[in-house]
């Protein structure tokens, strides 16, 4: 999960924690690219607009070098328009911030289940 908010990124990995997922939480994209090229994952969750390695550009990243790993997109900064954008680069699913926990939980288990 690739989030430069400390706040929300401990939350968000609370929350997929606490259904029974393990998450390894990254600061932006350039860190979660390095943990994607040490472990296997199943699904990415990145944010939009990050420092260093922004999230346009990590889902370009993962398509070239893990072209069938999922990922699901979270933004507040942009408007739905490059959560649109996100989508048609290879995100599986978009959520708007503040991201609510069900949406949440609903939107992973259902891009895993694809």
């Amino acid at each position: 999960m690739a989030e430069d908010n400390p706040d929300l990124r401990a939350w968000l990995q609370e929350v997929l924690e606490s259904e029974g997922y393990a998450v390894k939480p990254a600061v932006n994209g350039r860190r979660a690219m390095d943990l994607l090229r040490q472990d296997r994952v199943d699904l990415m969750i990145t944010d939009l607009a990050m420092p260093e390695q922004e999230g346009i550009e990590t889902i370009q990243m993962v398509r070239k070098e893990y072209p069938a790993l999922k990922i699901v997109v979270i933004s507040g900064a942009f408007g739905d328009e490059m959560l649109r954008i996100a989508k048609k680069f290879g995100a599986a699913a978009a959520l708007r911030k503040p991201v609510q926990i069900e949406a949440l939980l609903e939107t992973v288990h259902q891009v895993l289940a694809q």
